[in-house]
């Protein structure tokens, strides 16, 4: 399974809270619901269509996990919402208990064992092993050198701090740019895979 890392990101480099203004308040982050003017269902939907439908499995850090439970099983009926609900989901976290889990096919994945547990599931067949949001998780992937592709839905919009999901430990990463769309909003979306060291 590739792990595909798909989020939303301003210019500046910040993927806290796309989705609504107390989605993510930590640091006192004010810009909640940022993404909400650059959105269109053809190309920035498309790519969140596209990234889905590629997936075997969703691996989450504990947070954005409890965000997504506490809303899609409320949407069921609707396709993209079946599917959200219906594949299985992979949560890092010390803090839930198993007895949490309710969100349909979710199995947790102890953090002092993530590493090790991911590379198993990196190994395994299937579809892409897809993360959205978990800033957290992704700095640590990011760092580790697990992740096979990065798909960024780059929104015209500086947000002047926030979460990012970029390792800060003075790596030097070469990525490959893949393919890139722009969206009549002015949103690109770009695929970046790592450049294998010669």
């Amino acid at each position: 399974m590739r792990i595909v890392i798909s989020e939303f990101i301003s210019l500046d480099g910040v993927v806290q809270a796309p989705g609504g203004a107390q989605e993510d308040t930590d640091g006192g982050f004010a810009h909640g619901g940022w993404s909400h003017p650059f959105f269109d269902p053809e190309v920035v939907g498309g790519a969140f269509d596209d990234s889905l439908s590629g997936a075997g499995a969703l691996l989450f850090g504990r947070r954005t996990w409890q965000s997504m439970a506490a809303a899609w099983p409320e949407r069921a009926g609707d396709p993209f919402a079946d599917r959200m609900n219906a594949i299985d989901k992979y949560v890092v976290s010390d803090t839930l208990g198993d007895d949490e889990l309710t969100w349909h096919n979710s199995e947790r994945i102890p953090g002092e064992k993530s590493t090790a547990r991911i590379q198993e599931l990196r190994d395994k067949d299937g579809g892409d092993l897809l993360v959205m949001g978990s800033p957290t998780l992704v700095r640590g992937l990011l760092a580790e050198g697990l992740v096979d592709e990065l798909r960024l839905v780059i929104m015209p919009v500086l947000l002047g701090g926030g979460k990012s999901i970029f390792p800060e430990d003075g790596g030097l990463r070469t990525l490959e740019l893949v393919s890139a769309v722009t969206s009549g909003t002015g949103v690109q979306v770009c695929t970046y895979r790592p450049v294998a060291k010669a």
